[in-house]
């Protein structure tokens, strides 16, 4: 074999080689965690990315603020806490693929944001139609439209947002088949978006003012903070 040709074999064995291992502290080889992979990817416009590892049900999760959506096929946890907000989850069961969005109020007069239900209820269905979903299929589940703010009272906030996502979905066609709605507490809520289960978890609300405004800034890990208490309910 000529120069050239060893150059060339050297070149395809170096393509069929494995890349060397990764190693952390003593030589450990070290494995990418799914977290891990979770946190370096990039995210979408409105896409949730505070990732973090919940104890209580030890599964990888994510948290949706108002104005966010995540859609996955992933065994995970997508959680939000809820005030007056809404939040659908929808699940399509054939290509076990499901979503959950955060809106705070119904209609933005044309603003394409995620924290208006008319924006928000089309990007999460747009989103789980890329990963294979198909409408036909879907099904939902729907949680908040609290009364938890006294400031809100004259609004009806709650109510005006619960009514948008029901009338929404009726027109859409996606059967609503369960539903925690209306009344006065803030919510917890849990989805596994691999099984289309949720656990939605009613709050004490002994501080609405720390609700209301946590709930105005976008943050619900300091909500869910301020809040206890409460049953836990199964759909």
């Amino acid at each position: 074999m000529n120069a050239f040709d060893a150059s060339q074999g050297s070149s395809a064995n170096a393509l069929r080689r494995p890349p060397p291992p990764a190693f952390g502290p003593a030589g450990i080889t070290r494995v990418t965690s799914h977290l891990e992979s979770l946190k370096a990817r990039a995210p979408k416009p409105g896409e949730a990315s505070f990732y973090y590892h919940d104890h209580h049900f030890k599964h990888d999760a994510v948290k949706v603020l108002p104005g966010e959506y995540y859609v996955t096929p992933d065994d995970m946890v997508i959680m939000t806490v809820l005030g007056s907000c809404i939040a659908a989850c929808i699940w399509d069961p054939k290509v076990r693929v499901g979503g959950m969005n955060h809106f705070m109020l119904p209609d933005g007069g044309g603003d394409t944001s995620g924290r208006y239900g008319s924006y928000a209820m089309e990007l999460l269905i747009n989103e789980m139609m890329k990963l294979g979903a198909r409408r036909e299929y879907m099904q939902a589940k729907v949680f908040g439209g609290g009364q938890v703010m006294h400031t809100f009272t004259t609004m009806n906030v709650g109510e005006r947002n619960t009514q948008f996502v029901l009338d929404y979905l009726q027109t859409e066609r996606i059967a609503v088949i369960s539903k925690d709605v209306l009344d006065i507490y803030p919510r917890k809520v849990c989805y596994f978006p691999a099984t289309g289960k949720a656990m939605c978890k009613r709050l004490a609300h002994s501080h609405p003012e720390t609700l209301e405004t946590q709930e105005r800034r976008g943050s619900a890990a300091v909500v869910a903070k301020a809040t206890a208490g409460g049953s836990v309910d199964l759909f």
